[in-house]
């Protein structure tokens, strides 16, 4: 049996290859400079959270990933997308940073499937991990995984986020 592997997260037999319905969508990695948000223009629109600052004269990179259904978690599209990116630094020698991060907000409904999107750089290791700024944004990316799991509420995650963004 022959398998076919789709950049959209299936691997299928070539004969079911044929009839694919559902699965996932994940973008190449792109330049910021030459490409465009999947969140632009689309009929739901996603949430945007600033996760670290750019590291000037380091390029930005965009990654896009999409569930097959509904059913597909939303942790578990950022997760890939975060790993995506990772690698992707990694067989460069370096580390990611991550910038921006926009993710699609419930109903979770056909045209609205959990939708995942990362704007990062790769940068020297050390500045991937930096003191203060790497402290806070392991901290905002875990306030926003709890958001995002239905721990918090939107008005704590605002709360939280505000008393993590004013420590020095």
């Amino acid at each position: 049996m022959r398998l076919v592997r789709f950049a959209s997260s299936c691997t299928l037999s070539a004969a079911a290859a044929s009839v694919v319905i559902g699965c996932g969508q994940t973008s190449a990695i792109q330049s910021t400079a030459t490409s465009k948000s999947q969140f632009e223009g689309a009929a739901f629109a996603g949430e945007t959270v600033t996760l670290g600052e750019p590291v000037k004269g380091s390029e930005e990179f965009r990654l896009f990933q999409q569930g097959a259904t509904g059913y597909v978690s939303l942790q578990s599209v950022r997760d890939d997308v975060e790993q995506r990116a990772d690698r992707f630094c990694e067989r460069k020698g370096l580390g990611m940073r991550a910038i921006r991060e926009t993710t699609s907000k419930p109903p979770f409904i056909l045209g609205n499937f959990p939708r995942a999107e990362l704007v990062f750089q790769c940068v020297e290791k050390a500045g991937a991990a930096a003191g203060t700024e790497d402290a806070k944004f392991i901290k905002l990316t875990n306030l926003k995984k709890l958001l995002d799991g239905g721990v918090l509420t939107q008005a704590e995650f605002e709360r939280e986020k505000a008393k993590i963004l004013s420590q020095p």
